[in-house]
């Protein structure tokens, strides 16, 4: 492979910028443009050492800027290879010209993903860590980085290459059963077998099941703020994201399409909506934003059902309590105008088991109870990020096939199939799941996987 550079921080002004050289000629190219203050050289140094000196173009004799080195040989570095890390000053000039010197002095400018790729190819990561790479970089939050992390470390590669073990030993045995009649082999005994699927399947089940709520550390919560005209819904987003986005006036219905925004509230990330007052109406463009409220409110994962607590229930704030229940989604109750006194009886609630806060968003009171509310629901104390494993959509679709052939097995061998019909079965299951890991993985999958990094990463 050839020798590639990248910049690898942020460009733009800050303290320092990174320029990273990985490859067989990384050393050279570094010593081409960089030279230790004293009489050290660069292709002396030791891997996992630093040196203080000069940036100078070899054509001019110029000096670019002060710099540190640090050397990193394979394999012994981030991807296995030969490493040279470059530390200038961060202005953005500098680090293009600086850039510009290693791609005339033997290096070529790196692809998105390129050096965690080669991490990849070199055996220095599995696919499942390398994909962790890129939402650690992106985690907003302790819960989204300790999820990453645990993958990062190999505790996806562990649960799926514990199933695919298993499954691995079951071929061995089927296979010698087979294969080898004369030999004085113990017989695979269909209910061992069974069990043996069983648990394999159950293991991938609880993989799958924890994937949506493990895209919401990674992803934020799909959250709608829901309620009947005028109840406070625009100022409750606007409150929360601390400028004022949604409109907010007097009438009601001045909400007529769903406004978006992202915001953090504790360690979660919500991705909130703003939609329609929920009641009936004969305006046609209101009719439109209260049937795409009612829709997204339906794919959402939670709900922030806003109620106007100086004034008792009416049908509309029925309708919506019968819609929730129906739906059976994670909600938290939002009596607002608190400040106004209360009128509302709080039993009718009950039916939804929500928590219910009591909040004025307009005078900003409430918000720390609403925060605690949310957590409960998706924070730490609910859900055990060790568990949320998957990184993305290609990882659980691997595991969602795998599934599937290890179904389809255990019901021919329960319907009396032979054990040729089930061994195939298993067979796929374990390729799904190799594919997953990337032990067995095609070159169109892995560019795919390495185009959605940042370049430098």
């Amino acid at each position: 492979m050839s020798t590639v550079c990248a910049v690898s921080t942020p460009l733009a002004e800050g303290g320092i910028s990174v320029i990273r050289i990985s490859g067989s000629d990384a050393i050279s190219c570094a010593e081409k443009i960089f030279f230790p203050f004293g009489d050290k050289k660069v292709s002396d140094m030791e891997g996992h050492t630093c040196a203080y000196g000069k940036v100078i173009d070899p054509k001019t004799g110029e000096t670019v800027d002060d710099a540190l080195l640090t050397v990193f040989r394979a394999p012994r570095s981030y991807t296995g290879e030969d490493t040279a890390e470059i530390s200038c000053h961060g202005g953005v000039y500098i680090t293009k010209r600086v850039l510009r010197l290693c791609l005339a002095n033997g290096a070529v400018q790196a692809d998105k993903g390129e050096f965690t790729k080669r991490a990849y190819l070199n055996g220095k990561l599995s696919l499942t860590q390398a994909e962790s790479v890129m939402d650690m970089i992106s985690a907003r939050g302790e819960l989204s980085l300790r999820s990453a992390r645990l993958t990062r470390e190999g505790r996806l590669f562990k649960s799926i290459d514990g199933i695919k073990r298993k499954l691995v030993t079951l071929l061995g045995e089927l296979a010698a059963w087979v294969d080898y009649p004369e030999e004085d082999l113990p017989a695979v005994e269909n209910d061992a077998l069974a069990a043996a699927l069983g648990e394999a399947c159950e293991s991938l089940r609880r993989l799958v099941r924890d994937y949506d709520l493990g895209m919401v550390l990674r992803r934020g919560i799909d959250t709608v703020i829901a309620g009947k005209p005028n109840v406070g819904k625009s100022t409750l987003m606007n409150t929360l994201l601390g400028y004022e986005r949604s409109i907010v006036t007097e009438a009601a219905g001045t909400t007529r399409d769903v406004i978006e925004e992202t915001v953090k509230l504790g360690e979660l990330e919500l991705k909130l909506s703003d939609t329609a007052g929920i009641r009936e109406t004969d305006d046609r463009v209101e009719k439109l934003g209260v049937s795409l409220a009612k829709k997204r409110i339906e794919d959402c994962a939670l709900v922030i059902a806003v109620f106007d607590t100086s004034s008792a229930l009416d049908d509309e704030d029925m309708e919506l309590l019968a819609l929730l229940k129906n739906l059976g989604k994670r909600t938290v109750i939002v009596l607002n105008k608190s400040d106004l006194g209360t009128a509302v009886d709080r039993s009718s609630f009950e039916v939804l088991g929500a928590r219910v806060i009591d909040l004025s968003a307009k005078q900003g009171e409430g918000i720390g109870e609403l925060t605690e509310a949310v957590s409960e629901l998706f924070g730490a104390d609910c859900f055990d990020p060790d568990s949320t494993v998957f990184a993305n959509e290609r990882q659980k679709q691997c595991a969602e096939a795998a599934l599937e052939k290890l179904e389809t097995a255990a019901a021919a061998l329960a319907m009396g199939e032979t054990l040729d019909a089930v061994t195939v079965m298993i067979d796929y299951a374990a390729g799904e799941l190799m594919e997953l890991t990337g032990e067995r993985v095609t070159e169109a999958a892995v560019n795919e996987v390495f185009s959605k990094f940042c370049v430098g990463k």
